[in-house]
């Protein structure tokens, strides 16, 4: 089966004859562990398999804080080997992915008489720098901030201290490491929902799963299955006594970038439980978050955020850049992802408190990954690829081995140096074939985002888009990006994007309208429909939106 094929029309050929083979390793989860056990085990040259039972990237890993970085705060807890592994992990995708991972600057700013100060926060960077073997911190004076960060809040600022992470999309980041997977010969399925682990003698061999879009099922055969499957890790493996999984929940605002404009990261304690929140750039925006809150909603739908979450949110903009007057009709969009954390089990341990450490869980032929950071997604996959390989007659050796290959660059005359960077990081081995379709279509970006009319038709016709949220939501990021979803772009997306997706009318249709719910119910400022956010302008201005929040929307 070509490599270059991977659509839905190739999906509903190809899933009977995967079916019908005797794999090394099935990989449970499409989302960055996933990806990264498959390209792992691909590149050493095991028969592997992927199955994710929605959409890659469905779950946390299109929905986190989309930052690739060491755990600054971990060494306060004293994970000091957690930080370690994260902050060199993160220069391997800086080194490996420019244009996808990409060095973001973060300032924090010191106020009289309140924690952090700068002088035991320098003490924590020095040891960050140590960690990662570079210094990379400075501290800037108040007289030094006007140009550097013209908005923050002035009252009692003494200074600000500057020091540096990585940013990425991390929907796209897990598009990127299965391309390099399937480019060693991994193969990889969304909407095949697993529903059983096949055991005999005690010992799994495969797994039974069903066909969400088809709705038939079939018996997969694997030598080893490897569990990467975030917060839904306890259904299927073997276990006694209660869950180990506890479920929190992070929720974020995106704004337009013209309404609260910063160039580098901004953190800060929130002044209502002291937790370190952010505001930042990312594609073009401006990024508030998070929340770490118990999620206690159902794991099968869209975790959303709520009220409370919001308001919470606009307040960490009001107490730090209060004259921006930052309110609910400035949010372009919203989501919340499902942290899958290993609870230490005692209770009254605060969410913040649990480790992000990870864990194996095994049973014969059986692993399960549970906990773990996006940073360090290729090291997980090494722990889980020596855990399988004693049931595949295998040894794994070595770390060094690059997640992403190099692969000959076409040429590119007529576009930028960015452009060229971003697409190369964003698309990789893809890039050719992108390039024949911006070849077709133009280099005409949609709207003012940074995304290119192109890279949506080549997502419709070559990135296995299932269905429309797909497309908007994860392959690009249009949907965030976009005021309501991209309602106004819809009509355009359907003349570009139909017949490459191979949908009729009255599929387009169902689709747009499942989509358009779907952002209103999981994307949209909870209890504002869209004609409620048009009809009110003069609810625009000035404050009270916060309070407006607190005592629940209509």
């Amino acid at each position: 089966m070509s490599a270059d094929v991977w659509d839905a029309a190739w999906r509903t050929r190809a899933l009977p004859e995967l079916a019908a083979r005797h794999w090394d390793l099935i990989v449970i989860g499409g989302g960055i562990s996933g990806a990264g056990i498959l390209q792992a085990a691909a590149q050493r040259g095991w028969t592997c398999l992927l199955l994710e039972q929605r959409d890659f990237a469905w779950g946390t890993s299109s929905r986190s804080s989309k930052m690739v970085h060491g755990g600054l705060r971990y060494i306060a807890t004293g994970q000091f080997g957690l930080t370690r592994d994260a902050v060199r992990e993160r220069q391997r995708l800086l080194t490996e992915a420019p244009g996808l991972v990409d060095r973001l600057g973060f300032l924090m700013p010191h106020y009289r008489g309140r924690f952090p100060g700068p002088v035991a926060f320098g003490g924590l960077l020095t040891l960050y720098d140590a960690l990662a073997g570079r210094r990379d911190h400075r501290y800037y004076p108040r007289q030094q901030l006007s140009c550097l960060a013209p908005n923050l809040k002035g009252d009692d600022l003494i200074g600000a201290t500057h020091f540096s992470d990585a940013v990425t999309d991390d929907a796209r980041l897990v598009l990127r490491v299965l391309g390099e997977a399937r480019a060693e010969g991994g193969q990889a399925l969304n909407g095949i929902k697993v529903t059983a682990l096949r055991r005999k003698d005690g010992r799994v061999v495969g797994l039974e799963a069903q066909d969400r879009e088809s709705g038939q099922r079939h018996t997969f055969h694997a030598r080893a299955v490897a569990q990467a499957t975030g917060a839904w890790s306890d259904r299927l493996r073997q276990h006694e006594g209660p869950a180990r999984i506890r479920p929190l929940r992070g929720s974020h605002l995106l704004l337009p970038r013209w309404r609260l404009p910063v160039a580098q990261a901004v953190s800060f304690m929130h002044a209502e439980d002291r937790r370190l929140v952010f505001v930042f750039p990312w594609e073009g925006a401006t990024v508030v978050g998070t929340t770490d809150l118990d999620h206690h909603e159902s794991l099968d739908q869209e975790a959303r955020i709520t009220v409370e979450e919001t308001a919470y949110l606009l307040a960490a903009c009001a107490q730090q850049f209060p004259d921006a007057h930052i309110g609910i009709w400035d949010v372009l969009s919203t989501w919340a992802g499902v942290r899958p954390v290993i609870s230490k089990g005692k209770p009254g341990t605060k969410p913040s408190d649990e480790t992000r450490e990870h864990a194996l869980w095994i049973e014969p032929g059986c692993v399960t990954l549970a906990g773990g950071k996006l940073t360090t997604f290729h090291l997980l996959a090494l722990d889980v690829l020596k855990a399988c390989a004693r049931f595949v007659d295998r040894t794994v050796h070595g770390q060094d081995a690059p997640v992403f290959r190099a692969f000959p660059l076409p040429p590119m005359p007529t576009l930028s140096c960015a452009l060229q960077r971003r697409l190369v990081g964003r698309h990789g081995r893809s890039l050719p074939q992108l390039l024949a379709v911006m070849a077709q279509v133009g280099s005409e970006r949609v709207a003012d985002t940074d995304t290119l009319w192109a890279e949506l038709a080549w997502a419709a016709q070559g990135e296995m888009v299932l269905h429309l949220d797909d497309l908007l939501l994860r392959r690009t990021r249009l949907g965030l990006l976009l005021a309501d979803g991209g309602l106004a772009q819809l009509p355009r997306m359907r003349a570009l994007c139909q017949s490459r997706l191979g949908w009729d009318d009255v599929r387009w249709a169902r689709e747009e309208h499942d989509y358009l719910t779907l952002w209103q119910n999981c994307h949209g400022v909870p209890g504002m429909s869209h004609v409620a956010r048009h009809g009110d302008a003069s609810s625009r201005a000035g404050g009270g939106h916060v309070n407006q929040l607190k005592e629940g929307a209509p």
